[in-house]
This record gives C-alpha cells, structure tokens and sequence, in this order.
C-alpha cells in the first residue's frame, strides 16, 4: 500500500500538471494545490506563483458547497487527494486475515461490522500492515468510511480538470511530511479546530497513531494554561503511546518528537513540552515555499507527491517568524 493510504480502488490516477490536496475539517474545507515535481527540484519563483491556498469556513453537513465554492473561486485543475477528517473515518486494529489480496477487502467489512458505525453495505475499507507485538499474530488496522458520503465528495470535487487520485486520513497527509528516516519520530499534529494525533513514524510507515479527546480548542488557551494543565496531559499521553512503542512493539526509543500544531503559541507550546521531556522537542518544519501555511498542513501534506526533503536541511527558524 501506498504511504497515503487510498481508501477505495475505483478512484483512478491521472497526470496532471498539478497536485491537490483538500482537507475536510469541522468548520472548514482547506485546499492547497501545487505544481508536480520531482523530489530533487528547485522551487523557483515561478513554481511557488501557481501554488494555490483557499479556505472556506462550513460546518460538516455542508462540505459539498464549500467544495463548490472552491471551483467557483478557482480554475482547479489536477489529481487530487481528499483528507478525511476524524469524525469521517474509524480506524480499527484486528488479526490479519489468512486471505488472498483480491478478497481480502470485501471480507473486512464483515469482521468489521461489530467494531463500527458504518454499515457493511455502505463501507469503503482499506487496510496497513500494523506493527506486530512479539510472538503474536500479525495485524493490520483496517480503515472505513460511509460510502455514500464519499460518493458526494467525489461527485462533488471531480469537476472540469479534476480527478480523484487518492483518498487518506489526516494521519497519513501529517506524516508525509516528515522526511524518510531510520530512527523513529513522534508527531504532535492538529487540524485547525480538530482534535489533536500522535503518530509515531519510522521509515515512512506509522507504527503508532493516537487520536487524543479534549484539545481541539487548545488554540484559544493562554499560555498558562498551557503551562499548568494541557501540556501535562498531553505529555502523559505521550508517555504512554512512546511506553507501549517501546514496551509492547520492542522498538528503539523515539530519537525527536516534532509538533505541527496551527496556534499562535505553537512555539511556546514546543518551549513547555521540551522541559518535561528526555528527547528534543522541535517544530515539524514545512518544506519551502508552504513554510509558512502551518494551518493548511494536512492538505500540503496531501498535495505533496515527491516532498521536496532536501529543504528541511535549511534553517526555517526565520521563516516561520513570520506565519
């Protein structure tokens, strides 16, 4: 499977000049569109031009309008990457099935059925392989959404120029923009208003993810309350998620643990959590020119196809003064 897991096999990739990535969230739709690229280019002024970004404010029953609204204000052209927020797919963790590849979908919606709100008939499943813990069986966590809803998604977005490539979860649009590495990361991710995840990654695959209740306003907190509440509970979590990693999966400590969270005090946030922590705690770093759009990050996440690496070499301490 592919790192941005796709959720349905009946949506067909097309070239395209340019990339989109769009995010469902519960009071918004983001949209962040790029040109195609190869991992090694230069972003020169005339690519960062055709970069585009646009938000519309909506709640979760109207995300077809704000979808519209976007054709409306923008000529979109492209594949594009649908981001389903929390409240649009379940994730859940099960024995892997003895089963062929071809039928191994159609069967999950069964062995499923039990631990979900969507009804099999209206399910679109799609599965990763997960970590297995010593000496047990081998797992995978197995991802659905109501197809009817992602029916009037795609209806809804594949207009003119553009075609549905892939759909994924937040989970796997954070964690494509961390660059490819052996020893594993821990990320601290947040959608605007949306609840905040702990994704654990190691050489591209998430071993670990984590959707934390209680902080999707952590936005509008001073930063005392950061300081004397939010971040130990947040911290706890961490904990706990990096204990099991360590304990139960037998991996290697965590080597960084990267925050990506769109707020004014991200960075004391950052401050405040390296004080309690034994490993560095920095900010997960944007690659150029989308640095500075912290809020959009799943959908640049989504949009990226060959994400340019070798920028997150550079210092963006300056840069991202400026969000």
């Amino acid at each position: 499977m592919s790192f941005l897991t796709k959720l349905s096999q009946f949506f067909s990739k097309n070239s395209s000049s340019q990339r989109l990535g769009i995010a469902f969230q519960q009071q918004g739709v983001s949209l962040c569109s790029i040109p195609m690229q190869k991992s090694d280019s230069t972003i020169d002024e005339s690519t960062a031009a055709k970069v585009i970004f646009e938000h519309e404010k909506v709640n979760s029953a109207n995300f077809t309008s704000a979808v519209q609204a976007l054709h409306s204000k923008r000529e979109l052209e492209g594949s594009a990457c649908l981001v389903l927020n929390e409240a649009q797919s379940q994730v859940v963790q099960i024995d892997k099935p003895s089963l062929p590849d071809n039928e191994m979908n159609s069967a999950l919606k069964w062995q499923i059925k039990d631990l979900v709100s969507v009804s099999p008939n209206n399910m679109v499943v799609d599965y990763y392989d997960a970590p297995m813990l010593a000496g047990g069986k081998e797992k995978i966590n197995v991802v659905c959404a109501p197809l009817d809803e992602l029916k009037k998604l795609v209806e809804t977005t594949e207009q003119g120029a553009v075609k549905i490539s892939e759909i994924t979860t937040q989970e796997f649009a954070f964690a494509n923009l961390l660059a490819p590495q052996d020893d594993a990361n821990l990320l601290v991710c947040q959608q605007p208003n949306e609840e905040i995840v702990l994704i654990i990654v190691k050489q591209q695959k998430i071993f670990f993810q984590r959707r934390l209740r209680g902080f999707a306003q952590i936005g509008s907190k001073s930063a005392e309350e950061l300081s004397f509440s939010i971040i130990d509970d947040i911290g706890l979590e961490i904990q706990r998620s990096t204990d099991y990693f360590e304990r139960q999966l037998k991996q290697a400590p965590i080597k960084a643990i990267k925050v990506l969270l769109p707020i004014a005090l991200e960075k004391v946030f950052v401050e405040k959590l390296a004080e309690n922590s034994i490993v560095p705690v920095s900010l997960l770093e944007l690659p150029r020119p989308y640095h500075q759009h912290r809020d959009f990050a799943a959908a640049i996440g989504a949009s990226l196809d060959n994400v340019p690496y070798k920028t997150e070499t550079e210092d963006l301490a300056g840069g991202n003064d400026d969000n």
